[in-house]
């Protein structure tokens, strides 16, 4: 009797175990599927034709945040050491005052990249419509991911089943906003998820729309 009560919790502990580990296996998934396509360095990052570079946040006067300031600084870099030819830059633009991709935009053309070669894409909500609006409305086949570390996982991934050829350059952690690293880092946990479900699933973005030839004109445009 008491071999089968020691039996029954072991069994008890072991689902629960499980059910525990199941939201973590699919960011493993991720982060071994883009295993040595994610980099730190836009000196070593391989040549693509296009950046896409995700929003992360406003401060309250409209610039970037700082942790989308180090993915523009980042993009920056990959544009002068001829790493890419066009920028496309993605963001939520869903109030007059919270306008993503336009501060991007201006981000960088002040820093040196020729407005020709920024593109904007006004309507990415979140990684998956990003993603998915890159290759369906803006014609992306290849591209280098612009972000943070602990969001490259879920980018690359994603954007390589939506059929872009895709590497990630991702900044590091920012020693000022260690809460927020904290914070985002948990939360990609649940977000892996939820991404999982839409690859399997395929819905359409928030907005789709026609094809968008801008970012053709700035690859063109665009140094080789």
């Amino acid at each position: 009797m008491l071999l089968l009560l020691l039996l029954r919790r072991k069994v008890v502990w072991l689902v629960l175990l499980v059910l525990l580990a199941l939201p973590l296996l699919p960011q493993l998934v991720m982060r071994l599927g883009t295993w040595g396509d994610r980099y730190s360095d836009p000196g070593t990052t391989p040549t693509r034709s296009v950046a896409i570079v995700f929003g992360a946040g406003l401060h309250p006067d409209g610039t970037p945040s700082a942790f989308l300031q180090q993915r523009l600084d980042l993009a920056v870099a990959l544009f002068e050491e001829h790493r890419v030819r066009a920028l496309l830059v993605t963001g939520d633009n869903a109030t007059s005052s919270h306008d993503e991709p336009a501060a991007m935009s201006a981000y960088l053309v002040q820093h040196g990249v020729p407005a020709k070669d920024v593109v904007v894409d006004d309507a990415g909500f979140s990684t998956y419509d990003s993603c998915y609006r890159a290759k369906a409305v803006f014609g992306v086949k290849d591209a280098v991911l612009v972000s943070q570390g602990y969001h490259l996982p879920r980018a690359v991934f994603t954007c390589r089943r939506l059929g872009i050829d895709a590497v990630g350059l991702g900044g590091s952690e920012l020693s000022a906003h260690t809460g927020k690293t904290v914070r985002f880092s948990v939360r990609e946990v649940l977000s892996s998820v939820k991404a999982s479900w839409q690859l399997l699933t395929k819905p359409k973005p928030h907005f789709l729309g026609p094809h968008e030839p801008g970012l053709d004109s700035a690859i063109v445009a665009g140094r080789p």
